[in-house]
């Protein structure tokens, strides 16, 4: 089984076409090592909302989050409120979920 530190250690890769699609039995697998994430879209995305105590925590967050996205060039949709952030993630190159989400989802946790 894959544990959320053996992730966040991973680096995401470029992933173009529905061949590095993850069946549902991987993904499910996967998502086991990060806590408080579901797959949401019929399995196509995984989710998050993090708490914080207020807007000046949440947003040093979103920067933090900012920079990993940068430099693992994959980004997630964020919604961005005053206590709280929520994290998507979704590899729209290969319609669906990749190792990237996983990877990405697990360094956010770390963030967090």
């Amino acid at each position: 089984m894959t544990t959320l530190a053996q992730l966040a250690a991973r680096h995401c890769k470029p992933l173009k076409g529905e061949a590095h699609r993850l069946a549902a039995e991987d993904a499910a697998t996967l998502l086991a090592a990060l806590p408080d994430w579901e797959l949401i879209d019929n399995g196509a995305a995984i989710r998050r909302s993090f708490k914080f105590k207020d807007y000046y925590q949440t947003l040093a967050f979103v920067n933090a989050l900012a920079y990993v996205a940068h430099a693992q060039d994959h980004h997630p949709d964020l919604g961005v409120y005053y206590d709280h952030v929520v994290v998507r993630y979704s590899t729209h190159d290969v319609g669906g979920l990749s190792d990237n989400d996983f990877i990405c989802a697990a360094k956010a946790q770390q963030l967090a």
